[in-house]
């Protein structure tokens, strides 16, 4: 039977502080960085998947060149690692109803991707909407405004996504887009438009990002499609439907989550992607002790067992 998979992001800037050692010697790890070798430091921190971000080229250019990216495709050959990638969050807006904007993000998206195809990563995920939308998303506005104002996110998101198929040719199940501040249906209705996959942000969803919903209804109703969970913790959405901003990405055991029945609904349903902490390293290690130490409550019996199997991943 299988079970999940837990990874973590590659870009840990207090990480990167720490092993610079100085503001001074910063400097000389960004002249000098090696993208393979702080992969590699990540991996050693007894992760088997690295979420490999886009946007590190924004602080360390040249990071998914030709050379760099053989150094990572040589880490996977020598260690089994997987590799997924976060394509561009920062500056993009595939959703945009201004188009050059949106044929921009497309651009840059599409050339995120074609620089990592060498790695095959199992999978590529994207925020189909972004911070333009998320702020209109807040706008005061009567129902009938809104959704048609969200219709035209959509339709815009939809037809960036089409392209961005287009342009490289992956299987369109490894494109998974992310539940991130906008409405979980429109979410999942692109999904299904262009056979997507979908990632479910657990924390972002126990915030109230994606509305009034339960991280585990998310999970079932995406459970067709999931092809990446992201995990952090948070305080559950507020009563009066407030999100909690900036209150996400905590370390498991520091929000809401039931992180038992977590683990029991990702083993029962076979779910053998990649699980990955967006958190700091030191946070993720923490919380991967959680989960090992973790016995997963089951009305239905199958509590050891579930222990049993996260241990063999483990």
């Amino acid at each position: 039977m299988s079970s999940p998979r837990f990874g973590i992001g590659s870009l840990q800037v207090g990480r990167m502080m720490e092993l610079a050692g100085s503001s001074e010697g910063l400097l000389e790890y960004i002249l000098t960085f090696d993208h393979a070798a702080a992969v590699r430091d990540l991996a050693e921190h007894g992760f088997g998947i690295v979420e490999l971000s886009s946007d590190v080229e924004i602080f360390l250019p040249g990071a998914y060149s030709e050379a760099a990216v053989a150094g990572l495709l040589d880490l996977k050959r020598e260690t089994g690692l997987a590799y997924t990638v976060h394509l561009p969050m920062w500056s993009v807006e595939p959703s945009s109803p201004q188009q050059d904007v949106r044929r921009g993000s497309v651009d840059a998206v599409v050339r995120a991707i074609k620089a990592t195809l060498p790695l095959e990563p199992e999978v590529y995920v994207l925020h189909a909407t972004n911070a333009l939308a998320a702020e209109m998303g807040r706008w005061s506005l009567p129902p009938v405004a809104r959704g048609a104002l969200i219709g035209i996110l959509q339709e815009n998101a939809g037809r960036s996504l089409a392209e961005i198929l287009e342009a490289t040719g992956i299987a369109s199940r490894t494109l998974a887009i992310e539940t991130i501040e906008f409405p979980f249906d429109q979410t999942l209705e692109l999904a299904e438009e262009l056979d997507l996959g979908v990632c479910v942000d657990v924390g972002h969803v126990l915030a109230g990002f994606s509305g009034a919903l339960d991280p585990f209804e998310a999970l079932e109703r995406a459970m067709p499609r999931l092809a990446e969970i992201h995990l952090h913790d948070s305080p559950r959405m507020g009563p009066a439907g407030e999100m909690r901003y900036d209150q996400d990405h905590r370390p498991l055991g520091e929000g809401d989550l039931d992180v038992g029945r977590l683990l029991d609904v990702l083993v029962a349903a076979e779910f053998s992607g990649p699980v990955v902490f967006e958190l700091t390293l030191a946070q993720a290690v923490a919380s991967l002790e959680i989960i090992t130490r973790h016995r997963p409550a089951s009305s239905s019996g199958t509590g050891p067992q579930v222990l049993d199997k996260l241990d063999r991943v483990l």
